[in-house]
């Protein structure tokens, strides 16, 4: 990889910029479409930064509905026509006993991941409030129906559905436009929640803040374009645009909220 690539994204995306550079690579050199994992917005922005306007390589994502968080990308020639079900995306809708037992994300989350899978291969887990579905890979579709009869005290049954009757999430995203000091992650989360920097704090020192569904634990972090800050009994941010600097030096951030 290009060094100077590498210098406009941090350290810890090293990694995931080699994965992504190789598989365009790969649709390139085999002129055929590769498929990724289910990626977080900040990994398909760095998807879109590595391709650049003029390569032979075209990129599509798709999660199951249009606005979902997670997506897997697709990386093709020219010549290819992406379809959605091109995306090998599966749905299965959580059969629980309603009128005696409530879910919430973080348990459904969790049970999945107990059964031995990769968080990358499980997009969106969405809701309307009462039901329940899980977006995955096509390719894990019977495994998590083997494996997951069971949320917490709950008996449950995953039952795959056609993607034709998903559910309408009950949370959507509020764009705003909010003044911060700096994009510190104790900042932006005291700015979007109206708390104090020291609550903010406290939050990510207690393990109730994840950045991109992985654990932070400084305060000091500074929060990149697309970024999904997820904070426990809040809500998440979605850091869209910084979109200038005041004359008092406070920029100007576009950002996403979902409050609890």
């Amino acid at each position: 990889m290009n060094e100077n690539v590498y210098q406009h994204f941090k350290s810890d995306e090293h990694d995931v910029i080699d994965k992504l550079e190789s598989q365009i690579t790969k649709a390139q050199i085999d002129y055929q479409p590769v498929l990724t994992d289910f990626l977080n917005p900040r990994e398909i922005y760095i998807a879109q930064s590595l391709l650049g306007k003029d390569e032979p390589v075209k990129m599509s994502s798709f999660g199951g509905y249009q606005d979902a968080d997670l997506k897997r990308v697709l990386f093709y020639p020219d010549y290819f026509k992406c379809e959605k079900e091109d995306f090998e995306l599966a749905l299965l809708e959580i059969k629980y006993p309603k009128k005696f037992a409530t879910l919430h994300h973080g348990q459904i989350l969790g049970s999945i991941m107990g059964s031995g899978i990769k968080r990358n291969v499980v997009g969106d887990i969405i809701t309307d409030g009462s039901n329940w579905q899980i977006i995955v890979e096509h390719k894990i579709c019977s495994f998590l129906q083997e494996q997951v009869n069971q949320i917490g005290k709950i008996n449950v049954h995953l039952e795959p559905i056609n993607l034709n009757a998903m559910l309408t999430p009950l949370c959507s995203w509020e764009e705003q436009n909010i003044l911060v000091s700096s994009l510190r992650i104790d900042n932006l989360i005291a700015n979007c929640y109206r708390i104090s920097r020291m609550r903010a704090k406290e939050l990510i020192n207690n393990n109730k803040v994840q950045v991109n569904w992985g654990s932070i634990d400084h305060p000091d972090y500074l929060v990149n374009k697309y970024d999904i800050i997820s904070v426990r009994g809040f809500g998440r941010i979605r850091l869209n645009n910084v979109l200038g600097e005041t004359r008092k030096q406070k920029l100007k951030v576009c950002v996403s909220i979902i409050k609890k």
